[in-house]
């Protein structure tokens, strides 16, 4: 591609590089290819030359190749928009996760600078329509191997969209004494929200004591109602593997698979399961709507997605969502027992 000052006998055909203004109002926008009728009006305003760029036979134009490397990164649950500019969109079929191939989304953009891809975070939950990544052609055209190399890296589609799929979520609020009832009514609540964010709903809910045996029998109840997942918020927080929450967990007959999260609000989340269905120990900070580490946990189970305990290990990294507090004998103020109201 050969770009710079151009005099206007040889502009047709060729891209204008940045925008004129011309008489009477009327203007050349930058990108335009060139027509006698353009430069007739810039020779009129009193231009003999403009600066511009002329493709060569190997060279692929903007639009056409921002299109073609949108085509060969969108994966299931992703569609890509019409490319203007020099810029091609994707967006989300439906709502659910991006799940993006980091090493060969970085592979592409490490080929040349006149290619760039830029996504969402891996994980971020979009809705239906949601613009999940860009592609940008930085020049007005790129060279034919360049755009087979920056295809090649990520064909195969390098981002998808796991879409939420309808959950029957089943939830278990526990109390103890003095707790007024409307603090287990918005807990509820916001649960409730959270599910329906994701597609799924809370289809039972259950209140009992914060007893290790009433529990697990309101644990036992939701599986036999087919609920899944079965969210556990206790009137006080874990405390350890011992506590109440995990002890009926086992005691229903499942499994503490890991208790405490490298995120911030969310540290004290349990993860346990019996066979197939998942079990989770609420953190407390999700009495709230606040994102946390329990919404991360939510939205890859409600999307299908597996969650096991080396997923929740290695969620350090961005894992601080919030500003913890900095009262010396905190735990975690998102956490601490609730026992007012």
């Amino acid at each position: 591609m050969i770009f710079g000052p151009l005099p206007l006998d040889d502009a047709l055909g060729a891209v204008a590089g940045h925008t004129l203004r011309l008489s009477e109002g009327g203007v050349v926008m930058k990108g335009s290819v060139l027509d006698e009728r353009q430069i007739a009006a810039l020779r009129a305003a009193g231009h003999v030359e403009v600066i511009a760029a002329r493709l060569d036979d190997d060279d692929v134009g903007e639009n056409e190749a921002a299109s073609r490397i949108a085509a060969a990164v969108a994966g299931t649950g992703v569609r890509r928009s019409e490319a203007t500019t020099g810029r091609c969109n994707l967006h989300a079929v439906a709502g659910g996760l991006v799940l993006v191939d980091r090493e060969r989304i970085d592979r592409l953009n490490l080929v040349d600078e006149a290619v760039t891809l830029a996504t969402l975070p891996a994980y971020a939950a979009v809705h239906a329509g949601e613009m999940v990544a860009t592609v940008k052609i930085i020049p007005y055209a790129v060279r034919r191997e360049t755009l087979h190399a920056c295809e090649g890296a990520v064909a195969g589609g390098a981002l998808r969209v796991a879409p939420f799929r309808p959950t029957s979520v089943g939830l278990v609020l526990t109390r103890l004494p003095g707790v007024h009832e409307r603090v287990l009514d918005r807990a509820a609540a916001a649960q409730r929200v959270r599910a329906e964010r994701c597609g799924g709903t809370v289809a039972r809910e259950i209140r009992c004591a914060h007893d290790e045996a009433e529990v697990a029998a309101a644990i036992c109840s939701l599986l036999e109602s087919g609920c899944a997942p079965i969210l556990l918020i206790g009137a006080c927080a874990i405390a350890d593997r011992r506590d109440v929450i995990p002890a009926a967990v086992e005691r229903a007959g499942g499994l503490v698979e890991h208790f405490g999260m490298p995120v911030d609000p969310g540290n004290l989340l349990l993860l346990g399961r019996r066979g197939a269905v998942v079990i989770v120990g609420v953190p407390g900070c999700a009495r709230s709507l606040r994102h946390g580490g329990f919404d991360m946990v939510l939205e890859r189970l409600a999307a299908g997605l597996p969650v096991a305990r080396a997923d929740l290990m290695t969620m350090g990294v961005g894992g601080l969502l919030h500003e913890p507090s900095t009262t010396p004998d905190a735990r975690d103020a998102s956490d601490r027992d609730v026992a007012e109201d």
